[in-house]
């Protein structure tokens, strides 16, 4: 008997070398949710051969990770605030939502806990006071042409120091704020045949609803679409009549509220107010940012779905406390920031890789059946 051999035609190799080519020019955002996964599932098959072997410093397993995720909650939010920013176009960021973060945290505290006033209702005045920061960049921004990158920095600036002033630079605590702390406490969830591992009770009560929220905005309503058409062509959004400055602003309005409702989350996170709850350490911006630009987002904007931001963020909450096992202590601190920059890194190379094919894609001339592409009548 004598084997057969199947000869690929040169034409389908050339075929599925474009494809191969195209998805990799494209930063993998023709499904950047398969990337994020399987970066996931790699990034748990090499913790779980470094485990095997002993060398981590404590186990690494489903009760682990699931512990992870109270640090999911603020950065998967924050970076959905980002989308809607970045997603604006025009050069859209907002540096300062780890401030607001810290503000917003510290006026609930003060609703909540010193003023007496109940849960419900300082809530949402939290979450309107976050708007009203949100609506002072989008302000800045988008009416009186200020960069985005120095108006954010300038009032992170400004809202950080408020945070401190109004504190004393002391956290906020009190009976009342201990017992909201069982809003973010992890809870085991009862499934067929046994229990989850502890998952935060945040997730669920904080996260996934705004992410219900805010993909039925982006993907079903006026606005939505009204963001994302600003976002790839600022001039030809304007021309079909769009208010381009109103649309930015409410970007940047929706992100102060998103950044009122982590702040109320923290207070949750640690049973306590504190005025650097949202800037200690590196921050919560630049976290926010990476996972943003790591999930799709385009950083010129008009382009971010909301599964690359969620499944972004888990790839950076493992990854941080992937890194705290196999380097602990200090040192596993700073090799987080060099991971996260690294990401940072390679994530703009993806989105630049994505903005490049798209020039390409809108460049190329039109053709006219029965002409040559390019050619003239």
């Amino acid at each position: 008997m004598t084997a057969t051999t199947t000869i690929t035609p040169p034409e389908q190799r050339r075929g599925q070398a474009a494809r191969a080519r195209d998805w990799f020019a494209s930063g993998g955002l023709k499904d950047r949710a398969t990337l994020l996964l399987g970066l996931i599932v790699l990034l748990l098959v090499v913790m779980g051969i470094l485990d095997g072997v002993g060398l981590t410093s404590g186990q690494f397993n489903s009760d682990y990770l699931a512990s992870t995720l109270i640090a999911y909650v603020p950065l998967a939010l924050l970076a959905l605030a980002e989308l809607f920013v970045i997603t604006s176009g025009r050069g859209g960021i907002d540096l300062s939502v780890g401030s607001m973060v810290s503000l917003t945290g510290i006026v609930f505290a003060m609703l909540y806990q010193q003023a007496g006033l109940p849960l419900a209702i300082a809530v949402v005045l939290a979450v309107l006071f976050g708007a009203l920061l949100g609506a002072i960049n989008g302000f800045l921004t988008a009416y009186l042409g200020y960069p985005a990158l120095i108006t954010t920095l300038a009032t992170f600036y400004a809202y950080r120091s408020i945070a401190l002033v109004v504190s004393e630079q002391r956290p906020i605590s009190g009976p009342e704020i201990s017992q909201f702390y069982n809003a973010a406490k992890a809870v085991e969830l009862p499934v067929i045949g046994g229990t989850l591992p502890l998952v935060p009770l945040g997730v669920f009560t904080f996260l996934l609803p705004v992410a219900i929220v805010a993909w039925f905005v982006l993907n079903r309503t006026s606005y939505g679409r009204k963001l994302y058409a600003i976002g790839t062509n600022d001039t030809a959004a304007q021309w079909a009549g769009i208010d381009t400055r109103r649309t930015r602003m409410m970007a940047y309005v929706t992100a102060g509220a998103i950044a009122g409702l982590v702040g109320v989350y923290t207070v949750a996170q640690f049973a306590s107010a504190r005025p650097d709850a949202g800037t200690s350490g590196s921050g919560m911006a630049l976290p926010a940012i990476t996972i943003a630009v790591l999930g799709g987002v385009a950083i010129t904007g008009g382009i971010g779905r909301l599964s690359g931001i969620l499944l972004a963020a888990l790839l950076i909450v493992w990854l941080n406390a992937s890194i705290l096992l196999v380097v602990p202590g200090n040192e596993g601190a700073q090799a987080q920031l060099l991971a996260l920059g690294l990401v940072l890194l390679g994530a703009s190379l993806l989105s630049n890789a994505t903005i490049r094919r798209r020039q390409r894609g809108l460049s190329k001339p039109l053709s006219v059946p029965g002409t040559a592409a390019g050619s003239t009548r």
